[in-house]
């Protein structure tokens, strides 16, 4: 053979390599990006790709399976009980009564019972009432020992038996307020400007009868200072 040609021949031949030397296949090329977009959300989620981490403290106030938490209850404070006086009427005489009520009072809650009547307790023991249905509350204005009590226009005239019965519940039910007044003095001011005035000093001061059903509750009256 001519020299020349074993050469060329030596020239063109192609290189063999050894298998699993240099570059790696075009199989290994295409498993490397994949590989890298699975991993990429996990670092970017921040989760290990190993181990476990802890963080923050354990929970607490974890009930057993089947215990339920007793809801926090506070006790209600207890309601006060006040005896209001009250004058009712027995064959034509005042009688005092001392009805147990729940709350406190004023004199105006004390005039809207009066002018309820007595109850029915109280009735069944012969108690009667000469005042009439009152749709509105009297007025009150007191001043020290003094007392006014302005019926609205809507009412009638009173008989002077009821005018005792209202200036007495007033009367007394003031010196409940205030004892150290001594007495009290109660003008009680009817329609059409007719007065007619009263002392603590003439009411009975017999023991008022007590009622033994269950207590009521105190209705607030209109009152003026």
């Amino acid at each position: 053979m001519n020299p020349s040609a074993r050469s060329r021949t030596a020239t063109t031949a192609p290189r063999t390599q050894p298998l699993g030397r240099g570059r790696p296949g075009r199989n290994a090329r295409r498993a490397l990006p994949v590989l890298f977009a699975a991993l990429l959300p996990l670092s970017a989620c921040g989760i290990p790709e190993t181990g476990v981490v802890e963080a923050g403290e354990p929970a607490t106030g974890v009930l057993q399976p089947g215990v339920t938490a007793a809801p926090s209850e506070t006790a209600p404070e207890p309601v006060p009980l006040v005896k209001v006086p009250l004058y009712f009427v027995t064959d034509g005489a005042l009688t005092a009564v001392s009805r147990t009520v729940a709350g406190s009072t004023d004199l105006g809650s004390a005039v809207l019972m009066l002018f309820k009547g007595p109850d029915p307790q109280e009735r069944r023991s012969g108690l009667t009432t000469e005042l009439p249905p009152a749709a509105v509350a009297p007025t009150i204005r007191t001043d020290g020992a003094v007392v006014n009590v302005q019926l609205p226009r809507t009412a009638g005239s009173l008989s002077d038996t009821a005018v005792d019965q209202l200036a007495c519940t007033v009367a007394v039910a003031r010196l409940r307020q205030d004892p150290a007044l001594g007495s009290a003095q109660v003008t009680v001011e009817q329609p059409g400007g007719r007065l007619a005035g009263r002392s603590s000093d003439d009411c009975p001061s017999g023991a008022a009868r007590e009622t033994t059903g269950p207590p009521e509750t105190a209705e607030t009256g209109g009152t003026g200072g």
